[in-house]
């Protein structure tokens, strides 16, 4: 199996979730090894998709480089890894990703409407070879070893319409489009008052984001699945695990994780080379068959 990138060069418009501005996305081939690299075309600033590059992760993932940031890059970093992308060059034209209608669901489109590359090197991964965890009291996410590529994560709120959901993901692509892609970012309408309060979620709206009350959902046209708020947590975990370079071959498991805890877990694994190992997609070996299964 080799690396991928896109086919041609595609683009899309949107707003910003915090900053409430149109933002153009620009998607464009990239040569083998090359990675994920964001570009600022407006200040012609290169910011590769690096843990050494996140500088935020209080309320998204957020990566900078010589005083220049791209916000909200989780929902487009997990459809990328998802739809087998391994090289590409995004540009864009401010200091934060579309957010579309809350999911990855626009993303995926976009790809596909790009359509895939086959390149001229094995595609890589990630083997974890020994559990890794980071905790922050109760809330932990760990990497363990694993006979597939698989996300399992819990949540649990004091909300009427959310309680407690637990969901087990195996990776493919045709499971992601199925199960997550389309599952929208969710958040509570104090906290937006909040934010609004101090010039952030200046572009949210009830047509790119679930919105809850004390009691029930406010959108009008209800939840995209039952249990779409852990189904969102998990499409957030692929997009921070993207940091790791690869795709990974092994077990994510998170209770109430978020973009922060995903950030150190990332980061206690890169600084243990006895907890992974990099592998090809070459060959007949189990991790090979195991990612071609996965991200075919």
């Amino acid at each position: 199996m080799m690396q991928r990138t896109i086919a041609k060069p595609v683009e899309i418009v949107g707003v910003g979730l915090h900053g409430g501005n149109p933002v153009r996305l620009r998607l464009r081939p990239a040569p083998e090894d090359y990675g994920i690299v964001f570009v600022r075309d407006d200040l012609g600033l290169s910011i590769p998709v690096k843990t050494e590059n996140v500088v935020d992760t209080r309320l998204a993932t957020v990566i900078g480089a010589k005083g220049a940031t791209i916000s909200t890059i989780e929902h487009f970093l997990s459809a990328a890894l998802a739809m087998g992308i391994d090289n590409l060059e995004v540009g864009i034209d401010g200091d934060e990703a579309p957010i579309m209608d809350g999911s990855a669901a626009s993303f995926c489109l976009l790809f596909e409407e790009a359509g895939l590359a086959a390149q001229d090197k094995p595609k890589k991964a990630i083997l974890i070879k020994k559990p890794i965890e980071v905790r922050d009291g109760d809330k932990f996410a760990r990497l363990s070893p694993g006979k597939s590529s698989e996300v399992l994560f819990e949540i649990k709120f004091d909300h009427p319409a959310i309680r407690r959901q637990k969901y087990r993901f195996v990776f493919s692509r045709e499971n992601y489009i199925k199960e997550i892609a389309r599952a929208r970012t969710f958040g509570f309408l104090k906290e937006v008052d909040y934010m609004r309060s101090i010039g952030k979620g200046l572009g949210g709206s009830l047509d790119n984001a679930i919105v809850l009350d004390e009691k029930r959902i406010l959108n009008s046209d209800g939840l995209r699945f039952a249990d779409e708020f852990v189904r969102h947590k998990i499409l957030d975990a692929i997009g921070d695990m993207a940091f790791l370079g690869a795709p990974f071959l092994g077990r994510y498991e998170a209770f109430a994780g978020s973009h922060h805890i995903n950030h150190l877990l990332v980061k206690a694994l890169l600084s243990d080379p006895q907890t992974y190992k990099i592998v090809d997609a070459e060959g007949a070996k189990s991790p090979a068959k195991e990612l071609e299964r996965a991200f075919a």
